[in-house]
Parts: C-alpha cells; structure tokens; sequence
C-alpha cells in the first residue's frame, strides 16, 4: 500500500495543491480589487463541467474552457461604459444559472451538483492529484515569471509604459492563471468557495507583510495551513471539508486583522 492509496493523504496533498495556486495569485486579485472577476470566473466553471459532461469530455478541460472565455469576455468588456462590478455581478450569476440549468438536462448522466459546488476534496484521485499539481505548477510558473511586471502593471499603468510593459498583456497573464486556479480547485472547494481561497489568506496575510514577495510568501503558508487544518477539523468534527477550510481561512483573517488593529492603537497611544 502506497501513501496515495490513503485517502486523506491524497486529500492533504489536494489541498496542498490548491493553497500553493491559489495564495500568490490572489495577492494579485486583492491588490487590483478583481474579487468579483474572480468570482465570475469561477461560477461559469459549472456550465464547463455541464459542456464537459454533455461531450464526455475531461471536467478539468472544460472548466478550463469556460472559465478563461468568461474571464476574457470580462477583460474585453471593461473599460468600455459598462459599471464593472455591475457587470461582474451579472456574468457571474447569469454564468451559475445558466450552468445549473444546463446540469438539469443532463439524461443519463448523474452528477453530484454539490460536489462541484462546494467541493468533494476527500473524493479525489491521483489522476486529480496530477491535474491539480500540474496546475499549480503552471500558475506559480507564470507568476514568477511575470512578477515584476505584473507588480509594476498593478502599482500603476502609466508606471508600467514607462517601464515598457503592456498592462493589457499582463492583465492576459492574470486571466490565465485565474482560469488554471479555477479549474484546479474546483474538485478540492467548488466553484462558490474558489474566490474565497484566493481573497481570504491574502488579505489575511496583508497585516503581516511589509513586502508584496512576503505578502504572496505567508498567504501560501496561510492558505497551506487552512487546506491541512480545515482537513483535519473537518474530519473529526464531520462538517463539510471544502467549508471548513474557508471557515479556518476565516478565522485567520479574524485573528490578525485583530493583532494589526491592537497594535495600531497601541502605536497610537505610544505616540501621545
């Protein structure tokens, strides 16, 4: 018997894999304020799985699909009169709708419709296991590659011509890595929780960093410890796991918005 043939290591190892894509990239999410790109991104992913299902297809490729053309139809829509957070919050509900009717037409096939929603992470395979890592690899290859111009475009796009980095490209960037990030944690928390893992242990980690290289460093640690901490209090306490991990995401972000709030008042007071 393997390591992988347990069932919880290959959950923590899931779950590993979905923290390491999804912290460093979601630094960029709260930096730019794209918490409801996000959030449209991965609510289309359910009308990807319905298409995957519906052509007997690989899920993952088809919440890739789906994912990327929503986040590229809302990177070409911006900027052109339309209200951006009107906008998202119309593509993502009408992309989740849209999806669960699609699901419902499904003959024959039968789906778990909550797994996808609020993920299954202690059903997954090895063969997920390798989508996943593969995956995160990709994402955290593309950030580090494109991290100083990304950083650069994000400070500011006037900054970034005169750096002779096109904002639009690295916008492209983001829209990619956000579609892989997507299409990997789908399994792991489902499509509602995805944009949480992404905002949630970044801005946890916002108090505790001085730098953006070790803001993106402790949200991985963040993110890394609620995917094995959510796993484990899931499992003895018998709640949902992809909930749980976003709840103890939570209550990180509690815990140090608090510390920074403490000390800035402590800060204030000193200097009276």
């Amino acid at each position: 018997m393997t390591l992988l043939d347990d069932f919880m290591m290959r959950a923590a190892l899931a779950g590993l894999g979905v923290a390491l894509a999804a912290a460093p990239l979601g630094c960029f999410v709260v930096w730019r304020r794209m918490a409801y790109f996000g959030d449209a991104t991965a609510h289309a992913a359910i009308l990807g799985v319905a298409l995957a299902l519906a052509f007997s297809t690989s899920v993952f490729i088809g919440a890739l699909a789906v994912s990327l053309a929503m986040a590229m139809t809302v990177s070409a829509l911006s900027g052109r009169g339309f209200a951006m957070d009107t906008l998202l919050g119309v593509l993502a509900h009408s992309a989740l709708a849209f999806g669960l009717v699609a699901v419902s037409f499904l003959s024959g096939v039968r789906i778990d419709l909550m797994a996808y929603l609020f993920g299954d992470i202690l059903a997954v395979s090895v063969g997920d296991i390798a989508v996943i890592w593969g995956g995160a690899a990709l994402v955290v290859g593309l950030v580090l590659w494109r991290w100083q111009a990304l950083l650069t475009a994000t400070l500011s796009t006037d900054l970034a011509y005169a750096a002779g980095i096109n904002p639009r490209r690295e916008q492209l960037v983001l829209t990619l890595a956000l579609a892989l990030v997507v299409a990997v944690a789908i399994k792991v928390v489902g499509v509602l929780l995805i944009a949480a893992m992404l905002i949630v242990p970044a801005a946890a980690a916002r108090p505790l960093a001085g730098t953006p290289e070790r803001m993106a460093a402790i949200a991985t640690v963040i993110a890394a410890i609620s995917a094995l901490g959510g796993l484990g209090a899931s499992f003895r306490l018998d709640t949902p796991t992809g909930p749980t991990i976003v709840c103890l995401a939570a209550l990180i972000f509690a815990a140090t918005s608090l510390a920074d709030s403490m000390l800035a008042r402590q800060r204030g007071s000193s200097a009276r």
